[in-house]
Order: C-alpha cells, then structure tokens, then sequence
C-alpha cells in the first residue's frame, strides 16, 4: 500500500512541493510526484521512515499564500524511487522555520548569520548572475563553500543542492559605518553585536540603511514616516493589536511569500502618524530583516518603518557587504473576504517556467520570456544570453532591435491575454477591462485581442482651459475654483506646464491631497464609513472616457464643500458602474460569455468591492500567479 497525499496548491512554482521533497529524500522515503491544474500529488511508500517524515513535513511546512488544503488517502501501486528535485530556477521569499530556527540556535554554524537559507527559502534569486543557476553563475561563486557546507549540499536534506549555501566560516562578512566609526561582522559574537548596535540605534532615532538580501532598505521609528513607507510588524503576538486584520490577511502576512499588504490600522497611535486608516505592511522576510526584529523586541519595539531605496541613500549608519546582489521588485498582495491576487512585483512570480512555448522571444521593459523545453521561462532579461528563436513580440515604445523578424504589442492588449492563458480561456470568447491610470476595454473573439474602448491618454497642458470649454457656463466653475480653492487652482497650473502628468495625481491635487498619486486617492477613499457615495462623471466622449468631465466633476463637489474622504471613495464607486455598464453592454453586443479585469488599478478595495457587487452573477476572471498589472504582459505578448 501507498499513501497519498493531495495539495491543493495553485501556484506554477515549486518551493513548497520541494519542501516536502527534501523532507521526503532526507528520510529515504519513496515517492512519486506528479502536478496539474488542482495542486500537487505525492504517492509515498509505507514504511516507518514515512510516519518520520510526515511529523517533520507538518512540524516545519511553510504558510504559502497558495496551499490552499490538503487531504489523504490510499494507493494500491508503490513508488519505487526517491522524488526528485526540481532546483532549477530560484526565488526570493522569506526564511523557513526550519532556516529561522537555525539562525537563533547558539550551537548552529549559521547563529546570527544574516544569509542563512536553504534551496526552498530566502532570496536566492538576488544572487544569480545567468542561467542555468549554478554556484558559478551567481555571485556566491567568488566564496568557496567549508567542507561543512559542501557536505550538506551533497547530502539529501533542505540544503541539498542549495547553489548558495555559506555559513559564518565560509560566508559574506558585514561592515557597519556611522560617521565615526566602522566595525565588521564575521561570525557569531560580532554579527550579534552588530545587530544589537543598529537596533540602539533605530531606537535613538536614526535612520539606517542595511542592504539586505532582498535590497536596500532604509529603517527607521514610525515617527518618521512619510507616504513611501512600509511598516514592518516584527513581532508576530502584536500584530492583531496594531492592525485589524480577517484571519486570511494575518496568515498572508506570516507566509513563507512575505507579501507587502495594505491593510487596516487599528493602532490609534499609528493611525495619527500615518493620517489614515490604512497602511502599507509587511512581517520581516529576510536574515537581516529577521535579526534586526528580534534585537528590536528586545528594546520593547513592535514595529518599525522602512523604504525600499538605492545604495546612495544618505542615512546615519549604513549595513552593506561586498557581493552583488539584483533584488526583485516586492509583491503586493490584494485580499480581502471573497478574492485574493497579486496586485504587482516580480519576486514570486518570477522566474516562472510554465504555459505553452512558442518559438519567439517576448519582451516588456526587464522582463523576457524565452522557450525553455516545451514551456516559456520569464524572468529578467540580463540573466539570458543570444537566443535562437524565429521571431520577438516587444512591448510598444521599445526602441531595441531584438530580432530582425520583430512585431509590437500593446499594454493593455497584453496585459489581457495573460489572463486568457493563465485561466485557459483559449478559444472562449471573452469582453474585459484594463485600468492603469485610464480604463480600456477589449474583446478576445477566441483568436485575436481587439480594443473596443481604446484608452484616451491623460494630457494635462491646457487643462484648466479644457474644463473651461468643455459646455455652456464651465467657465464659471473655474473662475469659481480660483476663488474657492485658490491652492488647487495654482497646483492646476503648474500641472499644466509638466510632461508626463497621470489622471490620478490631477485627481489628488483636486482632493488636496498631500500624496499627489492613485495611492493618495486610495488612502483618503478607506477614511469613508458610509454605505454610499454620490455619481461623479464617468461619461463617454466619442467612444472614449472623458477624462475632462470626469475631472470637472470632482471640482464641481469640491468647491460645494463635499468631504473628500466621500469623493474619494465616490470616484472608485462609480467606476465601478461605469466598468460594469461598459462590460455588460459589450458582453450582450459580442455573445462573450467571460468577464476578464487587468491591470493594477484594480487592486484597491473600494473599487473592487463596488466590481464583485457588480458582478456577483458573472464573476471576472484575473491573474493567479502573476500580477493583474504591467508585469504580466512578457507573459501575454507571448500569445498576443
């Protein structure tokens, strides 16, 4: 007999299914893997090694944002061979609790050591240089690994073939520089020490730059906090008394994926400092992040502030180590109640080797997918060399000559696609939206993506003279706004003079807003507690959204005295039912029978609480593994 166990897993990656490998192959046990589109299957063989096993998989699993549940039963056919890793392609995430345990355990040869992983945790993606990963191919290849390490790394266990294993005898030392003075870390009493300084430090309110191993992050109190900040909840039995969370948010924020979130604030302390009630947040994920927490609740610290940043950051003291590292961009994860999904960043989600390969290179911004066997593999393009394929698909506006036999794709177009292929709606007609900034809208007639409601660029020259001409008697409602809300009228007419203005920071400064972007308006809609706003204009002009009238609009309620926290809130809400209008018209003219939405305007609460209401009887189709917003186009310009 066999034992059987099913993983409701939903992500193309592979860190947990490997997890349970190694635990597996640690304890000889025999399996047989297999994957599809509902999770992951592992037929172990009985015997007393797998009860082992299976105590030390449930002691030392990881939370995943994407194990959803598992069962068991039983097989009659035996496995009759280890599993095998696939340990090809790394990723950043946060530290096992196998990996944490070793980092706080005073006999370890890795105890205070801020690049403690192993092959299923930790950022080792920041380390590679090309593929195929390798220790030479990553910037760890400049280190030899100790006898020790090179032991474990041939040996079956979590370190088994983990490209980057070091530890405090073979591994990175740490310099520390203040303006008086300079101190090195290179094992354990000094990297302790070390630690111990900068949380002294953070307390004394300094500001402290420590290149960690997923980048540069400047640390310091809450009190310092401005709109770039995210605050790291470093001690796990505190959280639920600073923010207000469903269960589904805590286990997102303590999984191994370590999302930022924007989550709700129930500290009235930070509420204050913050001027809201919503906050970006995260729970440490990486050596350094984890090390400085734990000093810093020695201190009687809960959580403390920090900026994502580059390595010329001016800060009091500076963390830094000689071994170049490329960090991802962190993920953002939306969730609420019903949905959950990845809102933007590439760590996680790249690299990714999965979906159908086509013999052609697809390109957007840093991001390439390239055919690796019979799937596409996208990550970022520097880790790839010349590749021989038949042609390239290059997002518009890409000025580089990949391919002689190369063809342009739209964002939007793209972006779209991604969510056909993903969610396997290849051939099936489909109507969606696409909102970065301003909403398109497309149709997908089973072959082909078309634009049905193209996008109408936002243009700030001339705007306060285009809300002026737009009908009879607008120009009073400037002359009114000069008079009523003379600080908005001149950021207006500023604004008219820069380039490159997006619609949302034009809405911000006629909220008077003091985060001028699409993340202000956001902030100020969360203030709302009422149970319903008021129409704003979300008319359309020649087919197109008028983004005029939309902002004549919000002025006219503005200059009548209506709150902005309801304005805010109001402008998701009736994009919302513009979205659902526009959507249900197109789906009725073209016979579509599925609802597609991208693009990462959709990752805010307001308005897609207002979109599920809308489309509580045809609920839409999104991204699973990738972000709804730009990131995800290398994957449909792909297929476009």
């Amino acid at each position: 007999m066999a034992f059987v166990l099913e993983l409701h897993y939903t992500s193309n990656q592979k860190h947990i299914p490997n997890f349970i490998i190694n635990i597996l192959r640690e304890y000889s046990v025999y399996a047989d893997v297999t994957y599809n589109t509902q999770g992951v299957t592992f037929i172990a063989k009985e015997g007393e090694n797998l009860q082992e096993a299976l105590q030390k998989i449930a002691q030392t699993l990881p939370a995943s944002l994407f194990l959803k549940a598992s069962s068991n039963t039983q097989a009659e056919s035996e496995p009759t061979s280890l599993p095998e890793l696939d340990n090809r392609f790394p990723l950043s995430l946060g530290l096992c609790p196998s990996c944490q345990k070793e980092m706080f355990d005073v006999s370890s040869r890795r105890y205070y050591y801020p690049f403690t992983s192993c092959n299923c945790c930790g950022a080792n993606h920041s380390f590679l240089l090309s593929y195929p990963y390798t220790r030479q191919n990553s910037s760890m290849k400049f280190l030899v690994a100790c006898d020790a390490c090179q032991n474990e790394q041939e040996s079956k266990g979590k370190k088994e073939q983990h490209h980057i294993n070091s530890c405090h005898s073979c591994g990175v030392p740490v310099r520390l520089v203040s303006k008086n003075a300079e101190r090195y870390a290179n094992d354990a009493g000094s990297f302790r020490t070390m630690f111990e300084v900068v949380a002294k430090a953070l307390v004394d309110d300094k500001k402290v730059l420590v290149k960690t191993t997923m980048g540069y992050r400047v640390f310091y109190k809450a009190n310092q906090i401005n709109n770039d900040s995210v605050l790291m909840m470093i001690n796990a039995n505190t959280i639920t008394d600073n923010l207000s969370l469903i269960t589904e948010e805590y286990q997102a924020l303590l999984s191994i994926e370590r999302p930022v979130m924007y989550v709700t604030l129930k500290n009235e302390e930070l509420k204050t400092l913050y001027g809201a009630n919503t906050a970006y947040v995260k729970y440490p994920d990486d050596g350094f992040c984890i090390l400085l927490g734990a000093e810093l609740q020695k201190l009687g610290v809960e959580y403390i502030a920090y900026e994502e940043v580059d390595g010329e950051y001016k800060a009091d003291m500076v963390m830094d180590y000689d071994l170049e590292i490329t960090p991802q961009s962190d993920m953002k994860f939306f969730l609420n109640k019903d949905t959950s999904f990845i809102a933007g960043g590439q760590r996680v989600s790249f690299p990714s080797h999965n979906l159908e390969a086509k013999n052609l290179v697809s390109v957007a911004g840093d991001l390439v997918g390239v055919p690796e066997g019979e799937k596409m593999l996208f990550d970022d393009m520097e880790y790839f060399e010349s590749i021989e394929v038949a042609g390239a698909h290059v997002l518009e506006g890409d000025k580089e000559r990949y391919h002689t036999n190369q063809k342009y794709f739209l964002e939007d177009e793209a972006s779209f696609m991604s969510v056909i292929v993903e969610n396997q709606l290849l051939g099936v007609k489909c109507v969606g939206a696409y909102f970065d900034e301003v909403p398109s809208f497309l149709y997908y007639d089973g072959k082909k993506v078309l634009r049905v409601v193209p996008p109408k660029p936002f243009d700030g020259e001339n705007l306060l003279e285009k809300i002026a001409s737009l009908r009879e008697g607008s120009e009073r409602l400037v002359e009114n706004l000069e008079k009523t809300l003379p600080d908005v009228y001149a950021k207006l007419q500023n604004l008219q003079n820069q380039k490159d203005v997006k619609l949302f920071e034009a809405v911000a400064i006629i909220l008077d807003l003091d985060d001028i972007s699409m993340r202000g308006v956001a902030k100020e809609a969360m203030k709302f507690v009422g149970k319903g706003g008021i129409q704003i204009d979300t008319h359309v002009s020649d087919n197109r959204f008028d983004n005029t009238a939309f902002l004549a609009s919000i002025i006219s309620y503005m200059i009548a005295g209506v709150s902005t926290s309801i304005l805010a809130y109001s402008i998701f809400e009736s994009f919302g039912d513009y979205f659902n209008d526009i959507l249900q018209e197109l789906k009725g003219k073209t016979k579509a029978t599925q609802i597609v939405l991208c693009g990462s305007h959709f990752a805010n609460q307001s308005l897609f609480s207002r979109m599920q209401r809308n489309l509580k009887m045809t609920p839409p189709y999104m991204n699973k593994n990738y972000p709804i917003g730009k990131e995800n186009c290398v994957v449909g310009g792909v297929y476009v």
